[in-house]
């Protein structure tokens, strides 16, 4: 059943598959993980020693460092009862030595659960005493961000020496394909965040599809961008790791810029990256030398809007996954755009023409696809159901939710029919991922969207009913709903709509600061509306279509809103008005706090530039996000430059 799908020359060849039109199933054919990630890597470790296996800026850390320190610490971990099954915190910065310690915990035999930094203490507080872990592996920066619990926490500065008397010699991972290899805590439904269990099947199905699929091959230079907390970062380490290439770590103040970005992996020689879906769709935009080592740009945790131009020199491959399915299910080269058409369509059209919108491509090894209705009856070619999963990928279920891992996990109703056509793998479960897709007459898969009404955000997936329970819990609310708005230029924004008690008079900088506590950045809606009531529909239900967009007359207002004054000020405000699609800016409104981000951050650095003819640095941004504080900045590199072209000139005077 399987089809090549052709990518341009300088690229390497991605299996596709065919469409059964006897069954309407999509499917792959079977391939074997025969050993455990840790020893993939080991095998690695053992074949080529000094090869270089980790970068970030002037550290450098070879495959036979990374063997050695990773057995050290994972003998460290086993004497303190780290194995099989065990979960083992990891709050770490991006680094060579974060990849260490994940690597240590799979080699002891347990399973790492990421706690991101940056995430509220509130939050990381509820993951920890989820999760239960036996250990909690950081560094000495970061401990004081962590929760006192039952947990043994292992600071990798404090305890080095401790841990330097362990033997670096080779360690037999304990671990078999069914045991855990990490648990990611995502966004819930019912309010609080679900562990998502992911075992060692799932992880080395990933790895070797990867590795076969994009002929990684010790040549290999990648990078490592994506937050750990991300699932992204599984992926853009260990199939890399599992075949002798190298990983780059970008410097922070790249990351989020599409020109910085493209300009480190061509320094750096990158052959092949991970973006999240909005950095992606504007790198593609970007000028690109005729010869570059990147070959392929993968992308992936939202809907893909454009097409690459027929002249970029690299392939872009689009990919699904929900985090349940191990990163990747379905993955798929991105056709060119018609020279004539600068911009892709949404229309669909049965020639598949390439400026509709890029599919999910097809499934990637291990994995079957069903399209179903609500019956759980599979839907013709071309018509829209619930996208299901089954296969390797699909996780042991979710943390200690029994409840929700029986919902969401369901028996395979089509196992036996695949049993029947040869295939001697048992696909006895199906992942119902709630997002709604349809069969393309070439095999590939069209997403449609959500089912429910989960959110993605800049390729993070938010459940509003976690949002909503929290803004419910502030007194002056007695109900409220949060949904997802596009702007005019796509991007889109979470928008909370509240009813307020009576009397009450709450400002919208108090309700973020409300939810700032518990929820990360992403989760905090850019604009809260004051509704006299929620509208719902025939059935009870809320009906968001009939909410009204956020204007000047029904946002909560700021607590002393301060209008711009001064001519920088009213110039930039009037920038940033445009950027976030709101009617007027205050002196001291936030620029993240409206529904900023990095990527919007670039652009309002661009126009800026040509505004006022100086360079705002983003960590500045980051450092100064009111109006007034960015003006001030702005003002001082005005004066700067000035006195730079005054000196000139005096000194062009004198010589004269």
């Amino acid at each position: 059943m399987s089809e090549e799908t052709q990518l341009r020359p300088n690229t390497t060849q991605i299996s596709g598959v065919g469409y059964n039109s006897a069954e309407t199933i999509v499917a792959t054919e079977n391939r074997s993980q025969p050993i455990t990630l840790p020893e993939m890597v080991a095998a690695q470790a053992a074949a080529t020693p000094d090869a270089t296996a980790l970068v970030a800026g002037a550290e450098g850390l070879s495959y036979a460092e990374l063997d050695r320190r990773s057995n050290r610490l994972a003998r460290y971990l086993a004497s303190v009862g780290v194995g099989p099954d065990q979960l083992v915190g990891l709050c770490m910065e991006r680094s060579p030595a974060m990849v260490v310690a994940s690597l240590a915990i799979l080699k002891a035999g347990g399973a790492y659960v990421p706690l991101e930094v940056s995430l509220p203490t509130d939050r990381l507080d509820f993951i920890l005493r989820d999760a239960e872990p036996r250990v909690v592996v950081t560094t000495d920066g970061l401990t004081a961000k962590l929760p006192s619990g039952d947990w043994c926490v292992v600071d990798l500065n404090r305890q080095a020496a401790e841990i330097a008397t362990f033997s670096c010699e080779p360690v037999e991972c304990p671990a078999t394909a069914e045991n855990l290899a990490y648990v990611i805590y995502t966004s819930g439904s019912t309010g609080q965040p679900k562990g998502v269990e992911i075992t060692h099947r799932g992880l080395a199905n990933l790895v070797s599809w990867h590795v076969r699929a994009f002929d990684v091959t010790r040549n290999d230079r990648a990078s490592h961008q994506a937050a750990l907390g991300f699932d992204a970062a599984v992926w853009e380490t260990w199939p890399y790791l599992a075949a002798g290439a190298s990983i780059h770590i970008p410097p922070e103040s790249c990351r989020t810029s599409p020109e910085a970005m493209r300009d480190w992996l061509l320094m750096q020689q990158i052959t092949i990256m991970f973006l999240p879906t909005p950095l992606a769709e504007r790198m593609i935009l970007l000028k690109w030398p005729n010869q570059t080592a990147l070959r392929i740009l993968l992308t992936g945790a939202d809907t893909l809007h454009h097409r690459p131009s027929p002249d970029l020199p690299f392939a872009l491959v689009n990919n699904y996954g929900p985090t349940e399915c191990t990163v990747v299910a379905t993955s798929g080269t991105v056709a060119p755009r018609d020279a004539a058409s600068p911009y892709s369509s949404n229309q669909y059209s049965s020639d598949q023409s390439t400026n509709q919108l890029p599919s999910i491509g097809c499934p990637i090894d291990n994995t079957q696809i069903y399209i179903v209705n609500e019956e759980m009856q599979q839907v013709p070619p071309g018509t829209v159901g619930e996208l299901c999963v089954a296969g390797a990928g699909l996780a042991r279920g979710y943390h200690k939710r029994v409840d929700l891992t029986l919902q969401k996990f369901v028996p395979n109703p089509f196992h036996s029919k695949h049993s029947e056509n040869g295939n001697s793998r048992s696909w006895d479960r199906l992942y119902r991922t709630g997002d709604l897709a349809r069969l393309l007459p070439n095999g590939e898969i069209e997403f449609m969207g959500r089912l429910d009404e989960q959110i993605k955000i800049r390729g993070f997936r938010i459940e509003p009913g976690e949002v909503i329970g929290v803004l419910n819990e502030h007194p002056d609310v007695q109900a409220s709903t949060v949904v997802a708005r596009e702007s005019r230029g796509r991007e889109k924004s979470l928008v909370a709509y509240v009813v307020l008690a009576p009397a009450a008079a709450l400002s919208s900088n108090t309700l973020r600061a409300h939810l700032m506590k518990r929820l990360p950045d992403y989760m905090v809606p850019a604009a809260f509306v004051r509704v006299e009531a929620l509208p719902v529909t025939a059935n009870g239900k809320v009906d968001r279509a009939a909410l009204p967009a956020p204007c000047d007359d029904n946002r909560l207002g700021e607590d002393n809103f301060v209008a711009p004054s001064g001519p920088v000020q009213e110039r930039l405000a009037v920038i940033l008005a445009s950027l976030l699609h709101v009617e007027r800016i205050g002196a001291n409104d936030n620029f993240f706090l409206l529904g900023g981000h990095s990527l919007l951050g670039t652009q309002l650095i661009a126009r800026v530039s040509q505004t006022f003819g100086v360079e705002l640095p983003l960590l500045q941004l980051f450092d100064h996000p009111t109006l007034a504080e960015m003006s001030d900045a702005i003002e001082t590199l005005i004066l700067a430059k000035l006195e730079t072209e005054s000196a000139g000139d005096a000194h062009r005077l004198h010589a004269d």
